[in-house]
């Protein structure tokens, strides 16, 4: 029975791109993407430790949890803009 299952769950697995260049970009893309919104879209910003480099603008302090935040929001956008992308062929 569990075999089974086991064999089931195996074929609905999509298909589903090796790495490669045009995945690395797109995901630097959307993490960029998400460090952009995110610098505008955060309200209430340097309640955490700053960065150790240069700021866009010294009254908007950008620090390690709105990195952290921001990136993981851009990895989750890449993730499904990789699967979206090789679900429909173009990757």
């Amino acid at each position: 029975m569990i075999s089974t299952l086991i064999m089931a769950a195996q074929t609905n697995v999509p298909s589903t791109s090796e790495w490669n260049l045009s995945v690395a970009i797109i995901m630097i893309f959307c993490n960029l993407l998400a460090i952009v919104i995110g610098y505008f879209a955060i309200q209430q910003t340097g309640a955490g430790p700053d960065l150790p480099i240069p700021q866009l603008a010294y009254r908007k302090s950008f620090g390690l949890p709105e990195l952290l935040a921001t990136t993981s929001f851009g990895h989750i956008l890449g993730a499904g803009m990789i699967l979206g992308l090789s679900n429909a062929g173009i990757l």
